[in-house]
């Protein structure tokens, strides 16, 4: 049904219940009304990549390696899956009676916050550093979860709205403060986008934003409901409201808390502060019209979704039959393959004429290290080393030694430092080539509260490996053998000079639970790695020049305002073609180039349009992407692709926040950055184009 007919179908609901019934159905766990019909609901659901959570789902990569991927038809596929298999566990679990946590149809996904510095823990679950891209492809995440038909298949969530990118040990006592050009500019875009898309639900973050918290901000929700127009629902974080009073200390009660988030606007409480809204109500700091509206907007996504009494649709056949079906399972591979980011190949890959291949380090048999953060449970796990003992059973001989912790110095308590590298040693020793896994996983970057490195939270104090890993990567270097490194990580790591002596370093980022086996056939050269990178890598030592961790302006972050070569840039990745632009022209609605593989195996690559606004005083420092597509270039042909480039995104933002008409917009077309550090790495540059 439309909104304006769930909307009626909600009020004439509401309107029959008392006002206690009205305020129960704010919380997370919202109870069961019997005497009218409305079953408990749940409303907390993830599903950031893949259903999360409630047991068995097809699991994808990783947030950060679906945006490695440019693509966003994948990404809606992988959001119609999710929606296809969280539709099919709410059938079977409310078939059984059971509306628990986890169970229910509104996910919260996905988080398009941005990736602004590479220490931030939780920068995996988003789309990456850029506005353009994280909008795309969070707008095709929406849209697949909910669908296009009468009925809402799920309903999304864009979150942290709006401006949030940790650091996660301060984010509940926080004051994120951004100026106006920068929120305009870098922290709503993707926002707007979502609304723009139907998004249902938005989610607030933890910290204040310019001094109000951002579940209460008077100025964000003017922002999402006034100038937006968003009709969804809102939903604070999870026990948000309560650092209202304990830990930003804008309010004395959890009364207060829960009057100040109604008010403004926050409709639905993942916590338990909105227990004390009845007393609230009772003090006179809200009224009973705040809470029935609220509750209209909650009951109006209910509705949208046909799962009220008198509503049903095609989706309540759904069985759980779909969950981890072919289909589903070969689009996850799909997924990784084309995310996983080839840094550098000085022609040891893809791998050939092998007797014996070592596989050494910590990531190497680790399930961890395969499914990121905010993951489901997979039938079957895959990891890097079974892979590869898998496609080369009875081709050649896999020899394994862990090496190393991923985190401590020993693997054996009792052991001296570094115990696992004399294994490493005697297995490097014997192969003819060696692929040496190393990397993360979320015990070391990740939320505040679920990782193990509680003294940073979460997020990561530098941009270098534990000390184990990289005494074991020095170690095995040594020998001399073919090194490959495959790197499993989130988030920009800076391998330092064991990058330099390897010969290969393949990203994987969290490849998904059976992401192993795709390692193995990129590695193999099965299918050529494709995936670009979303965040820029910085060496460690450019930490100590870029501003704050605490600081939210945008100077000398990111590639669009970085002001020096950054270890690998944004957009940048390697194949096993050698393809090039090699002719761009201007179009009507944007540009056209023509894209020619002159290497000896096809490949898919991503055409990417950069804008310049020369004689801008308001630009960005650097050129800024304003396009992209991805595309298959057979060896040996060229191929012409159109990029339509939206004239929204040939505007500049002043220091107000308003887009302004100004210089002249250049585009730079090629296969990465129109800079000098892609030049050097992809041995191609880019076609400028006048306007």
């Amino acid at each position: 049904m439309t909104r304006e007919q769930a909307r009626a179908r909600a009020e004439a609901l509401v309107g029959r219940m008392t006002v206690e019934e009205a305020a129960s159905q704010l919380r997370y766990d919202a109870p069961a009304i019997e005497r009218l019909g409305v079953p408990a609901y749940n409303w907390w659901n993830e599903a950031l990549h893949g259903v999360a959570r409630a047991g068995v789902a097809t699991s994808f990569p990783q947030a950060i390696g679906i945006a490695a991927t440019f693509d966003p038809e994948l990404v809606r596929a992988l959001g119609d899956i999710a929606a296809t298999e969280g539709r099919a566990k709410y059938n079977a679990s409310a078939a059984h009676g059971d509306r628990d946590i986890y169970k229910g149809l509104t996910f919260w996904s996905p988080n398009v916050n941005i990736f602004r510095d590479p220490r931030w823990g939780r920068g995996h679950e988003t789309y990456g550093e850029d506005p353009v891209l994280t909008a795309e492809l969070g707008v095709q995440y929406v849209k697949g979860l909910q669908g296009e038909g009468d009925t809402m298949k799920s309903a999304a969530c864009a979150k942290h709205f709006a401006v949030h990118s940790g650091p996660e040990a301060l984010r509940h006592r926080f004051d994120a403060v951004a100026s106006q050009k920068d929120m305009a500019e870098t922290y709503l875009p993707a926002f707007r986008a979502l609304v723009d898309a139907g998004v249902e639900a938005v989610m607030g973050a933890y910290n204040r934003v310019n001094g109000e918290p951002a579940c209460a901000s008077a100025a964000l929700m003017d922002i999402l409901r006034n100038r937006w127009g968003f009709e969804g629902h809102f939903v604070s974080d999870c026990w948000a409201i309560r650092d209202f009073h304990t830990g930003h200390m804008v309010t004395d009660t959890p009364e207060e808390s829960a009057a100040l988030a109604l008010e403004r606007g926050c409709d639905v409480n993942c916590g338990n502060t909105y227990l004390y809204m009845l007393k609230a109500l009772e003090k006179g700091l809200v009224t009973e019209e705040m809470i029935r509206r609220a509750a209209v907007r909650l009951f109006t996504c209910r509705y949208m979704l046909g799962i009220m009494e008198g509503t049903g649709s095609e989706f309540d056949a759904i069985s759980p039959d779909v969950v981890e079906c072919p289909a589903h399972l070969q689009k996850a591979r799909e997924a990784a393959e084309k995310g996983c980011v080839l840094l550098k190949n000085d022609g040891m890959l893809p791998l050939k004429d092998l007797g014996t291949l070592g596989v050494i380090g910590p990531n190497a048999n680790s399930r961890a290290a395969l499914v990121g953060n905010y993951h489901g449970t997979s039938s079957r796990y895959v990891t890097v080393l079974e892979g590869l003992q898998d496609a080369l059973d009875g081709k050649a001989r896999v020899l394994y030694a862990e090496g190393s912790h991923l985190f401590k110095n020993r693997l054996e308590n009792l052991s001296q430092p570094n115990d696992g590298i004399a294994e490493a040693l005697s297995v490097a020793e014997r192969s003819d080539a060696v692929v040496l896994v190393v990397g993360l996983d979320e015990t070391l970057e990740g939320e505040e509260g679920d990782t193990g490195n509680a003294a940073a939270s979460g997020d990561k104090a530098d941009l270098l490996l534990p000390e184990g890993q990289r005494a074991l990567m020095d170690a095995v270097l040594r020998v001399g053998k073919p090194t490959a490194i495959v790197l499993m990580a989130g988030s920009a790591i800076d391998l330092g000079d064991a990058a330099e002596r390897a010969d290969a370093v393949l990203l994987t980022w969290y490849p998904g639970a059976r992401g192993g086996r795709t390692v193995a056939d990129l590695l193999l050269g099965k299918v050529s790695p494709s995936g670009k990178l979303p965040v820029t890598f910085y060496k460690n030592e450019q930490l100590e020049r870029m501003p704050e961790f605490t600081d939210y302006a945008m100077r000398n972050r990111t590639y669009r305002y970085i002001e020096e070569a950054p270890l690998y840039p944004f957009g940048y990745g390697l194949t096993y073609g050698d393809c090039a632009v090699i002719e761009a022209r201007r179009t009507a609605g944007g540009v056209e180039a023509a894209v020619e593989n002159r290497g000896a195996m096809d490949t898919d690559e991503v055409v990417q349009v950069y804008v310049q606004n020369e004689g801008s005083e308001n630009a960005p420092r650097n050129p800024r992407l304003c396009a992209f597509k991805r595309v298959r270039v057979p060896a040996g042909q060229t191929v012409r692709v159109a990029l339509d480039i939206p004239a929204g995104r040939l505007s500049v933002v002043d220091a107000a926040g308003r887009a302004v008409d100004e210089g002249t917009p250049v585009f730079h077309v090629g296969l990465g950055q129109p800079d000098a550090r892609t030049a050097a790495l992809t041995g191609h540059g880019s076609v400028r184009v006048e306007a």
